[in-house]
C-alpha cells in the first residue's frame, strides 16, 4: 500500500472517530504530497524518498512549532502541534538508535578518510543517503561534529 493509500485510509478512520486532531494532520499530509506532485517539473509519482521527506517535514514543522509555543508559555497551543507530529509519525519508518547512527558516522569518516570539519558535508552527504529517513538531520549533523572534532 502506497503513502497516500494510508493517509485516505487514516484519514477515513479519523472522520468515523471524529478525531480532529488526526484529521487536521493527515489532510495536512495529503494537501503537502499533492502540492509536491503538481509542482512545475514534477514526476507525476513521488519516490518513496520524497515521501518520506515530505513526512519528516511535516514533523519538524509542528515540534517547531510546539517548542515556539511552549518558549512563549502557550502550553495550550504546543499540546495539538505535538499531538499532530505524533499522528504523522506514524507513516514514517522506525528512526535509528543513536548508537547506531553514531557507528554508522564513525565508518563513514574511516570510509571516506575524513579528518576534520571541512569534510563534514561529505560525511552528512554519505550518512544522510544511508540513513534514508530513519534520523532527522539535526541528530546526523550533531553526531558528525562530535567525531570529526
Amino acid at each position: 500500500m502506497s503513502l497516500q493509500d494510508g493517509i485516505m485510509t487514516a484519514m477515513k478512520s479519523a472522520m468515523r472517530a471524529k478525531d480532529q486532531t488526526a484529521l487536521t494532520a493527515l489532510r495536512a499530509v495529503k494537501s503537502a504530497i499533492l502540492l509536491a506532485k503538481t509542482e512545475s517539473g514534477a514526476i507525476e509519482e513521488l519516490t518513496e524518498e520524497q515521501e518520506l521527506k515530505i513526512l519528516q517535514k511535516q514533523v519538524k514543522q509542528r515540534k517547531d512549532s510546539a517548542a515556539i509555543f511552549l518558549e512563549q508559555g502557550r502550553e495550550d497551543l504546543a499540546k495539538p502541534e505535538l499531538a499532530e507530529a505524533e499522528v504523522i509519525v506514524q507513516f514514517l519508518p522506525e528512526a535509528m538508535s543513536v548508537e547506531a547512527i553514531e557507528d554508522l558516522v564513525v565508518k563513514t569518516i574511516e570510509r571516506v578518510g575524513a579528518n576534520g570539519m571541512k569534510d563534514m558535508g561529505k560525511v552528512m552527504g554519505m550518512v544522510s543517503k544511508e540513513v534514508g529517513g530513519q534520523a532527522d538531520g539535526k541528530t546526523i549533523s550533531t553526531i558528525v561534529k562530535q567525531k570529526l572534532l
